[in-house]
């Protein structure tokens, strides 16, 4: 433990403060108190704004201490982060990576860091931006920090899971000019408004600052009436805005001031309106309205530059340059002053964020009891795959009331509307004809991005969810599920594995044409499996992904997405046999003898029916078949491939060598899938055979899935052709 202080590595101390004397004696936090007792309070305020500058100098000292980063949008804010924090709100969520110096500074100060290590100003200087540190944007290992934060427009999903999962919880999720550019904001708000309209404790609050990385944001324009109007349009009944112009007397020009450079009396009036407002939006929000806080100030307030330039810094932009040394010297506060705000950021909510943020214990999951699997018969009646899988997702439902489904184009068509049947839509309009009502589990916004969204959040959060989507549109919202699964393989506590199911692949499409054949999503996932903790499953039949969904229930901080056919298919697998295909890849579906051995792995479940025709015409020339069911591909790379070691609740499994003989060895090897060929790779990597891919090119409209296949070359004559020239 170090015996240093913890500011030790700051540069600049001042000797004496205004009105430390009068109003920085005791903290504004009593002992053993979470907030403190009044915004009217003189010391309150007084010490509000010292929070503000602490903030703002921690914010610029790390950032120069490695000359990159980004200080100016979180110092626009840093004046309502310290109200939040001195009105006991430290669940903070923010949607704006370019935060993350200003939220480690607040973790810094209520002690959160000092789980990873990080015990002074020095520490946290030395380990920002470096590896098995204080990363550029916010992850998921960060101690104390709710959520990760990278591309915009994904911040709200956090607050709104954290909301609904913990109900007498303010979720305060900072939104800045950019990110309110995106449209996914407004309407993922919009929908779960009217979807959950009792859940409200979470706080959107708009940092409007005028600008965004390199130039004027796209609503800097708008006037204080139209920004009001813009929520309040978009169903916001309180929309509460504090304009640091009102409070200016320094005559600064334009309609974004920096309130750093008021007298002290007017920053202390515009600090009281900060604290007052959010005071009044943090109960709002709690007592059932739906509610926004703005904050109009300046992008870069009392850092080094201000507007777009105070975004990033650059080479160069060290803590002795001058505009930085002069920043910092202006935002300096006494010893005595710091360990003030340290008193009050640890006092604040009960103690350091590690230790009483929500999302630092595991959420309790009720049991599921026995799953309702149904094994059909091998060769008997066509089943679909998907509506196989949706009896078992009810019965999750039915057992965890937490549990959310989501889809954006209807469960209805993907084969799976018995889950909408079991479960209902949430919907304010009570319908049996459509399966809805206020209180169902099915949450369907026609936005992959919400669907997503929620989704994730909730699985960071704690919570089981399921997101299915079709394949072809799934791709608006995996930028979500990314982030999210990346912060589980690094999250330091478990929590339930974030599960897909997408459906109506590109084979299936055919009279829809290419708008709805893009399985090249699949790219996507082939490169994440090498991330350690990403699954992509690939069941043969109804019977296979039934397993695969239980195996998916099973686990924790994964990615797991299943892709099936919404088709009735034969059934050719059992369950015993998935489950070994789940530990070894794949599962042999056929295998006979012959002059030569062609082995044909398979991805997917229809890709199945052009092969097993190829193997009776082959079998007829005299090559023996052995047709492989590849459906957990994850397991077919060799250990070092892949980052499995660095992952959270780590899965280490991985094929020898010798059972990857025994499934794929032979004189040639073809992979075939309907999708794309990097989710191949694996067994290309490590086959010394004579090898090939069959894999789609292009989308067309076609009467058939066989006739897709067939302008894809995906034919069984083709098939043929091709194993007879390897061979």
């Amino acid at each position: 433990m170090t015996t240093s202080p913890f500011y030790q590595g700051i540069q600049y101390f001042k000797e004496e403060l205004p009105y430390l004397n009068e109003y920085g004696q005791e903290s504004a936090i009593a002992p053993n108190e979470k907030a403190i007792s009044s915004t009217g309070d003189k010391k309150a305020i007084y010490q509000t704004l010292l929070g503000a500058d602490a903030l703002r100098y921690l914010t610029l000292h790390i950032t120069a201490s490695k000359e990159s980063g980004h200080p100016g949008g979180f110092a626009s804010s840093a004046d309502v982060i310290s109200a939040l924090v001195m009105l006991g709100h430290k669940n903070l969520i923010t949607e704006v990576g370019h935060h993350a110096p200003g939220y480690y500074s607040t973790v810094f100060l209520d002690k959160s860091l000092e789980k990873m290590g990080i015990h002074t100003v020095e520490d946290m200087s030395e380990r920002f931006r470096e590896m098995h540190g204080l990363l550029g944007h916010l992850s998921g290992q960060i101690p104390g920090l709710l959520n990760p934060a990278g591309p915009l427009g994904q911040g709200q999903h956090f607050a709104m899971a954290g909301a609904k999962l913990h109900p007498n919880v303010l979720f305060p999720v900072t939104i800045g000019d950019g990110g309110l550019g995106e449209p996914y904001v407004m309407s993922s708000f919009g929908h779960f408004n009217t979807a959950y309209p009792q859940v409200t404790n979470f706080l959107p609050i708009l940092v409007w600052n005028g600008y965004s990385q390199e130039h004027h944001s796209m609503v800097s324009t708008k006037t204080n009436e139209e920004m009001i109007a813009y929520w309040q349009g978009n169903g916001f009944k309180e929309v509460i805005l504090v304009n640091a112009k009102d409070f200016d007397d320094a005559n600064q020009e334009g309609d974004y001031v920096d309130s750093t450079r008021f007298s002290f009396e007017k920053r202390l009036e515009f600090t009281q309106a900060v604290l007052e407002a959010t005071d009044k939006a943090a109960k709002s929000a709690l007592g059932g309205t739906l509610t926004v806080l703005i904050i109009k100030q300046l992008k870069g307030a009392g850092v080094h530059k201000t507007g777009a330039k105070s975004h990033n810094l650059y080479p160069g932009d060290t803590l002795d340059k001058d505009y930085i040394a002069s920043a910092l010297q202006e935002r300096a506060l006494t010893k005595e002053a710091w360990e003030l705000v340290r008193t009050n950021f640890v006092r604040s909510n009960g103690g350091s964020n590690v230790d009483v943020a929500v999302t630092e214990k595991e959420l309790p999951l009720p049991d599921l009891g026995q799953l309702p699997l149904t094994e059909y018969e091998v060769g008997g009646e066509k089943k679909v795959a998907t509506t196989a899988m949706g009896e078992i997702v009810v019965h999750v439902g039915k057992n965890d009331p937490n549990f959310v489904v989501t889809n954006a184009d209807g469960n209805a068509a993907s084969g799976i509307n018995n889950i909408n049947i079991g479960l209902n839509i949430v919907h304010p309009t009570t319908d049996e004809t459509y399966f809805q009502q206020p209180q169902g589990q099915v949450y369907e916004p026609l936005s992959e991005d919400a669907c997503a969204g929620l989704a994730v959040a909730l699985s960071l959060f704690g919570a089981r969810t399921l997101w299915c989507s079709y394949e072809s549109f799934a791709i608006n919202g995996l930028p979500i599920w990314q982030t999210v699964t990346q912060a589980m393989a690094e999250l330091r506590r478990e929590t339930p594995s974030t599960i897909t199911l997408f459906t109506a692949g590109a084979l299936e499409q055919g009279r829809n044409g290419w708008t709805h054949q893009r399985p090249e999503i699949e790219n996507y996932f082939a490169a994440m499996m090498r991330n350690g903790n990403v699954f992509p499953l690939f069941p043969s039949d109804a019977n296979s992904i039934q397993v695969c969904y239980e195996w998916a229930l099973g686990t924790k901080n994964k990615g797991i997405t299943i892709t099936a056919s919404k088709s009735p298919l034969p059934i050719l697998t059992t369950f015993e046999q998935t489950r070994e295909a789940l530990e070894k890849g794949g599962v042999i579906l056929h295998d006979s003898e012959g002059s030569k051995k062609i082995v044909f792995a398979v991805i997917g479940d229809m890709t199945l029916i052009p092969v097993f025709e190829t193997a009776k015409t082959l079998e007829s020339q005299g090559y023996g078949v052995r047709i492989v069911s590849v459906i957990n591909p994850r397991r077919l790379y060799r250990p070092t491939d892949v980052a499995w070691d660095t992952c959270t609740a780590s899965d280490g499994n991985f094929l020898d060598d010798a059972g990857f003989e025994a499934l794929f060895g032979g004189d040639a090897v073809i992979g075939v899938t309907g999708g794309t060929s990097a989710m191949l790779e694996p067994i290309m990597l490590r086959s010394n055979a004579k090898r090939d891919t069959f894999a789609w090119k292009r989308g067309e409209t076609t009467a058939s899935a066989g006739q897709l296949m067939e302008f894809n070359g995906l034919t069984a004559s083709a098939l043929v052709s091709r194993a007879k020239q390897l061979a």
